[in-house]
């Protein structure tokens, strides 16, 4: 089915009217809602007119500026910040609240032995043997870990240890 003059004339109108695509697509036929959406979106027609209402558009309400109540243990440092954002062919630019997070502070475990790493090139690599990335990829330095690993791991123990986390520890320091 080809768009003709008509067909877009008659779209246009039917659309300014407030009919939904499908009842567009089977008043025109031979065309799916998927269709005239489409060729809606392509003639950058505005949103469509209510149905039995006046064509012109209501206004939102804008949401109030206050932020719900925090626990008493929360220090809510709020921040706001203009975000664009596009409706069809118009732009608007709303105040958004931005709750900022506060740094926690990280303990060091006391009795943790990082191995030696081998220092290995991508082409020394073997099955056997631990493929941790270590530094910048980017840079000269970087190399892999290299020690020796489990049949069923790509890591070697150590390394396995940090990269299979179970579900709880990472809950945890969330």
């Amino acid at each position: 089915m080809n768009w003709t003059d008509e067909r877009v004339e008659k779209l246009k109108k039917l659309w300014s009217e407030g009919l939904s695509a499908s009842q567009i697509a089977a008043q025109l036929g031979g065309v799916s809602r998927n269709a005239v959406i489409g060729k809606v979106h392509r003639l950058c027609l505005p949103g469509r007119a209510k149905a039995g209402g006046s064509t012109a558009t209501t206004a939102r309400a804008k949401r109030p500026a206050t932020s719900a109540p925090r626990a008493p243990n929360y220090a809510a440092r709020v921040t706001t910040r203009t975000v664009t954002r596009t409706t069809g062919a118009t732009v608007m630019k709303e105040q958004v609240e931005i709750d900022a997070i506060e740094d926690q502070d990280v303990a060091p475990v006391g009795n943790v032995v990082v191995p030696m790493s081998r220092r290995l090139v991508l082409t020394q690599l073997t099955d056997r043997t631990c493929k941790w990335p270590i530094g910048d990829p980017m840079k000269e330095e970087f190399h892999f870990c290299g020690n020796d690993s489990p049949d069923t791991s790509p890591y070697c123990t150590f390394h396995a240890k940090l990269a299979y986390q179970p579900s709880g520890e990472r809950r945890r320091a969330r």
